[in-house]
């Protein structure tokens, strides 16, 4: 057949997110208008947010159908990163209709998102290991543990829900972020990834540790920059580079780049691993 199931797939994939998602007119700026949401060609943050929203869809639908191409082992790692990009989607689905309608950072609808998402990225790194090699459930919750904890601490800072220094609530979230790097470069899952023995599970690894220590160091620049004054001990400080669109920028593109690219590297391995299996079975 000159289209396989995958090729067919795929291009129903293609159309769905070219057809469907955009319901906009170039115009100059975005607006809303009998429940449709129109998107401005000078619109740069709504644009960031459509090309967010369509990527998180395509990724998901790909995750999804080369689910069924890998070993048994590595679906679960396959699963969680459809669920990552799906739930993005969902999420994103709203947080570009409240930037229209608006004008605001949907700061709400993010962290909801990342509440469901980030855990999951940091848990894959439990699941790649549980794929390969033998890992201790306590591994899987000083992960999870730190995770949340990070996200806590920045959405107290960014909505100043129980007041508080924005940087304080900034330096508690950047303790649980360096926590989790020491403990993919040098603590039990860096070591466990390195006796494993598995040369696919060792590149997914190796790869998510270092979007999570290059890549999520965008959020923090970000939540920096979002800041239009912060006060530490009694005093007051202005930022002069803030500004509501870059941020809202800056996290959709890291958003783009950190979710999409942590499916990708479990899939390439996913499939090298399946792919060495089937070759071992077959000598």
């Amino acid at each position: 057949m000159f289209f396989s199931l995958k090729n067919t797939l795929f291009l129903i994939v293609c159309i769905f997110t070219v057809f469907l998602l955009p319901t906009s007119a170039a115009v100059g700026d975005s607006y809303s208008e009998d429940g449709f949401l129109v998107l401005g060609q000078d619109d740069l943050v709504g644009i960031s947010f459509w090309i967010a929203t369509a990527a998180m869809l395509a990724s998901s639908l790909f995750f999804l159908i080369e689910r069924a191409n890998v070993a048994p082992q590595w679906k679960t790692s396959m699963t969680i990163a459809t669920l990552i990009t799906g739930i993005a989607f969902w999420h994103y689905m709203y947080m570009r209709e409240h930037w229209i309608i608006t004008g605001e950072s949907p700061i709400v609808y993010r962290y909801v998102d990342w509440f469901l998402t980030v855990p999951l990225q940091i848990v894959e790194f439990y699941f790649i290991l549980a794929a390969v090699t033998t890992v201790t459930a306590m591994l899987f919750w000083r992960l999870l543990g730190s995770s949340v904890l990070m996200l806590v601490f920045g959405f107290l800072g960014e909505t100043q829900m129980i007041g508080g220094s924005s940087i304080v609530w900034w330096t508690l979230g950047m303790i649980c972020w360096f926590y989790i790097i020491y403990e993919i470069f040098r603590g039990e899952a860096a070591i466990i990834n390195k006796n494993s023995g598995n040369e696919a599970g060792q590149f997914a690894f190796q790869s998510l540790k270092w979007i999570v220590t290059i890549g999520w160091a965008i959020y923090p620049i970000g939540y920096l920059y979002g800041l239009e004054a912060t006060t530490i001990l009694g005093v007051t400080i202005s930022n002069t580079a803030y500004s509501v669109e870059a941020i809202n920028i800056i996290y959709n593109l890291a958003d783009l780049v950190n979710k999409t690219a942590f499916g990708v590297a479990i899939w390439i391995a996913a499939v090298k691993d399946t792919k060495d299996s089937e070759r071992r079975f077959m000598i």
